[in-house]
């Protein structure tokens, strides 16, 4: 980065180096450690930097008051939590399904791998789509494929309806896997980000493992259909409350990070021209410390948060009416659906491949629990009924509980106290360093499931100690690898997602088709110990981040540069409206 002219204003590159401070992709000024910087910020009192900053656009989404963001959120969050407890439900019916429907385990788990390949494909489709249309429309559109998904299922026959279902399924639920963290970066800051990307990962698991828990319980008091009964009306009032209560967060961004990151550098390179100028001109110390001060809380006047004051009040503010229409036009992403559909293969940066399969080992441990649990927990010496069985999903989902919070507020407050130390810049591995616990319990409690139901020990072990861990690595290092690779990749973020996701349900995809004969062929006590190893060194990664990471980001910068325009593959398939 250079600079141009007697105004010092930064001329943007790639990587540049200012007083100092090397700037790459995901290196941002978070906190403002003088207070004398011209930039919005969290609240009148606070020096945490608000990224991106909110446009003077009255319907922008970051705009949005406190409660209406928290409401929308949380409906957010149960709609994912239903979306992913029709997906992972069915753990304790297996054995019944065997039994009625004249099927296998492998049958079974080839149905849970359709689920798993459609949950990739339709985040790549839909994805897109959302960007184009709004999310509004495919949050719709997914509840509906959701209901649809439960009819079939509840019909079944034979195995084949559980295949039907499950691949209606798979798309219904793919939002959950990609879309959802889109509209949590609609609407909340940098700083705010891993925060609400844990709470949405905690919806997928807390669904994952709270949805068998119920199943197990209507199967037993009901019948195993009702599983699919319940959860198709849950589903329709979803449909009915979304309608008058979901709104859109689609908003198309001209502003980017790395204008404000320029922005900031500008007034730094001033400011430090300025102070060199003062002391040349006058040695005294306490005349530079009067001035300064005065340059500050001119600054902090200036500098205000998303008030009325900084609002276009020639742009209209839309209606009630206007923001529950099913399709978005306006301030949908004017790029051709091609160009948004084909912008994901191309986000192969270092980060978001550790991050997929980080994310998509998850899924070995998810499907290591769906197919084994039923035959672990029915079996002598627990003989355990399909209540029972479902019970032993609390573990993880307290696990996740307690994962939630270490990988989302935690680490939040974590990155600012380490921006804080490092003269207010952000460097996107300081998020890492909060992977060493999950690694080490991620690894423990895989032992401690197998091992333990290997040699028939105290269900205690396997289900406090062993599904306790896994949830609480799931949810913690699923929150802080999405959130470190869209701290790397800002401006694609979208893109960077929707390659992670489709790779993570690849991976799940595999684990699950293959799961069965895997453990067939392994036994329990060496699949355990292969898992073990896999969790090690795909978790344990992080270390190569933490010393490198920095230098992937600047290697990838021209790469990440280049997909980053917004003209990037428009030639082939131009914009469906003016920019």
């Amino acid at each position: 980065m250079g600079y141009s002219g007697t105004g010092l204003k930064p001329v943007h590159s790639a990587v540049s180096v200012v007083d100092n401070y090397e700037y790459v992709p995901g290196t941002v000024h978070l906190v403002d450690l003088e207070g004398d910087l011209h930039v919005r910020k969290e609240d009148g009192n606070s020096d945490i930097i608000l990224i991106p900053p909110p446009s003077s656009n009255p319907n922008d989404p970051l705009r949005w008051s406190k409660r209406k963001k928290q409401v929308q959120f949380w409906f957010l969050w149960w709609w994912a939590f239903f979306l992913a407890a029709i997906v992972n439900f069915s753990g304790p019916i297996y054995d019944t399904w065997v039994e009625v429907l004249n099927t296998n385990y492998n049958q079974l788990n080839t149905s849970s791998a359709l689920c798993f390949l459609f949950l990739g494909v339709g985040c790549v489709f839909l994805q897109p789509t959302a960007l184009k249309v709004g999310r509004r429309f495919v949050y719709m559109l997914c509840t509906f494929l959701g209901i649809l998904s439960c009819t079939v299922g509840g019909g079944a026959q034979n195995v084949h309806y559980l295949y039907v279902s499950n691949i209606f399924g798979g798309l219904a639920a793919a939002p959950v896997d990609s879309l959802v963290e889109i509209s949590v970066t609609d609407v909340f800051y940098k700083h705010e980000v891993g925060t609400y990307v844990s709470y949405m990962i905690f919806a997928l698991y807390a669904g994952s493992y709270l949805g068998p828990v119920a199943a197990g319980f209507v199967v037993d008091d009901l019948s195993w259909r009702w599983t699919f009964w319940i959860l198709t009306i849950i589903m329709g009032v979803f449909a009915f409350l979304q309608f008058f209560i979901m709104e859109d967060t689609t908003f198309y961004r001209d502003t980017n990070v790395d204008d404000v990151e320029d922005e900031i550098l500008s007034q730094i390179q001033s400011r430090t021209a300025s102070r060199a100028q003062s002391i040349d001109l006058d040695d005294h110390e306490n005349d530079h410390g009067k001035s300064a001060e005065k340059v500050r809380t001119q600054a902090a006047n200036n500098s205000v948060d998303a008030d009325d004051s900084s609002i276009d009040y020639n742009i209209p503010k839309r209606s009630y009416v206007q923001r529950l229409k099913m399709i978005e036009t306006e301030y949908n992403d004017p790029r051709s659906w091609f160009v948004l559909f084909l912008r994901p293969a191309f986000a192969y940066f270092p980060a978001v491949i550790y991050s997929a399969l980080v994310y998509g080992s998850q899924m070995g441990w998810l499907s290591l629990l769906l197919v084994t649990q039923s035959q672990i927990y029915s079996d002598v010496p627990y003989n355990f009924n399909a209540s029972m069985v479902g019970l032993t999903n609390v573990g993880a989902f307290v696990g996740s509980i307690f994962g939630m919070y270490y990988g989302g507020p935690l680490a939040d407050k974590f990155i600012i106290h380490m921006s804080r130390k490092n003269k207010g810049v952000f460097e996107p591995e300081m998020r890492l360093w909060m992977m060493i616990i999950p690694t080490i319990i991620n690894a423990g409690g895989l032992l401690a499931y197998g091992l333990p139901s290997y040699y028939k020990a105290h269900w205690a072990w396997s289900v406090v100690l062993g599904q306790g861990g896994i949830g609480f690595a799931m949810s913690a290092s699923g929150a802080i690898t999405i959130a470190y690779s869209v701290d790397c990749y800002t401006k694609a973020a979208t893109d960077c997602l929707v390659f992670m996701l489709f790779i993570r349900n690849m991976i799940g995809f595999v684990f699950t088709y293959v799961f069965q004969y895997w453990l067939d062929a392994c036994g329990l006590k060496l699949l355990t110990w292969l898992l073990f190893m896999i969790s090690v060194v795909i978790n344990g990664g992080f270390v190569i981040f933490l010393k490198w990471g920095k230098a992937f980001r600047k290697k990838t910068a021209a790469h990440y540069e280049r997909i980053s325009r917004k003209d990037f593959l428009t030639r082939f398939f131009p914009n469906t409206k003016p920019t």
